[in-house]
């Protein structure tokens, strides 16, 4: 009886209990799927936020950097270098000598000088040394002329040294050519060019007036011109002028074909007359190497040495009365300014008399 009491018991408390820890088991089973939602949504949150807060801080960063507020620290654009230190070497004038050792100085400075016609496939006998840097004869020789023309003079200083700038203006007296004459056999002298002008370009032919002496020397200068030969009638010439350590160099070439008549004597661009010009110790060295493309018809029914070379010479000769006036106005000058010196010095010797008394 006692057993059947306490089995009944038991079993009533088994049917009553396991329900409560049941719901007690899901309840504490729900609160931790809870608790865990819970804290994934707060980590989430928390991630969240520190990102947002991140991107304000860069935003809030850039906004506060603007353009007006940017700079940069001088000293990180200075460093210590080396000092950078170009030798170089100074200006020496050469010998005629040092150019062409050849050459015999008296007939250099004679006035006329050498001049030498040949035609293509024969040597020059004016030939610089390799050393000076002087080749015209190549230069000419691109254009494949037919005769070549080769003249050297030098002239000599007389009471100054010409400098490269007295060159350059003695260059730059074109209309003074066509007064250049030459004697003739019978005593008298001729005229080569009837008008040498400058024009405003190789489109627009207008005359120009040459312009006054320059006070600076330019590295480079292209000038166009028109020759009205007393033979041939027109030329239109391109001069190209370019300076180098020693000296000047003078090209010049027919921009326009060259008629005779009614023929065409030369195309454009065919004549190659290259001067050379240098300060040296004995005087202003002249060079010249020139070249003409010619056609054979011409070549047969003229002797054209005589009159190529007197064009050469009237040349020469031109250059050589500029760099005299380029003399006389310097020496001038100089007069001018010791005049002027000499009265400033007086005045003032005058005055301080006068303020000092006897």
């Amino acid at each position: 009886m006692k057993n059947s009491v306490v089995s009944c018991f038991i079993f009533l408390l088994f049917i009553f209990i396991f329900p409560a820890g049941a719901e007690e088991i899901e309840a504490e089973y729900v609160t931790a799927e809870q608790s865990a939602d819970e804290s994934t949504t707060d980590v989430s949150i928390i991630v969240e936020s520190a990102a947002e807060e991140e991107i304000s801080e860069v935003v809030t960063a850039e906004k506060s950097v603007s353009d007006d507020d940017f700079f940069f620290d001088d000293d990180f654009f200075y460093f210590e270098a080396p000092d950078l230190v170009i030798e170089v070497p100074p200006y020496e004038m050469r010998s005629l000598d040092e150019i062409f050792p050849r050459i015999n100085r008296r007939i250099a400075t004679n006035g006329t000088g050498y001049r030498y016609s040949f035609e293509n496939g024969e040597s020059p006998s004016l030939v610089p040394l390799a050393e000076s840097g002087i080749d015209l004869y190549s230069e000419v020789m691109k254009k494949n002329p037919s005769h070549l023309i080769e003249a050297l003079v030098v002239v000599p200083y007389n009471q100054r040294e010409f400098d490269m700038l007295d060159i350059y203006n003695a260059l730059g007296r074109i209309e003074n050519i066509k007064d250049q004459t030459l004697p003739t056999r019978s005593g008298g002298v001729t005229t080569i060019f009837k008008e040498t002008t400058r024009l405003v370009s190789a489109q627009n032919r207008r005359p120009v007036p040459d312009p006054e002496p320059s006070s600076t020397l330019p590295f480079s200068d292209t000038i166009y011109l028109r020759f009205t030969d007393s033979f041939i009638g027109s030329l239109f010439i391109r001069g190209d002028m370019t300076l180098n350590y020693h000296g000047i160099t003078y090209n010049m070439t027919n921009f326009r074909d060259i008629n005779f008549s009614v023929f065409r004597v030369m195309k454009a661009e065919q004549v190659s007359i290259i001067i050379y010009l240098e300060p040296v110790k004995e005087g202003v060295l002249i060079y010249s190497v020139s070249g003409l493309n010619l056609p054979g018809f011409i070549v047969r029914r003229m002797n054209l040495t005589p009159n190529i070379n007197a064009r050469i010479r009237v040349l020469i000769d031109w250059i050589t009365e500029g760099l005299r006036s380029q003399e006389s106005i310097a020496i001038d000058k100089e007069r001018e300014d010791l005049i002027k010196s000499i009265l400033h010095n007086n005045r003032i010797n005058r005055m301080v008399r006068e303020n000092t008394g006897p």
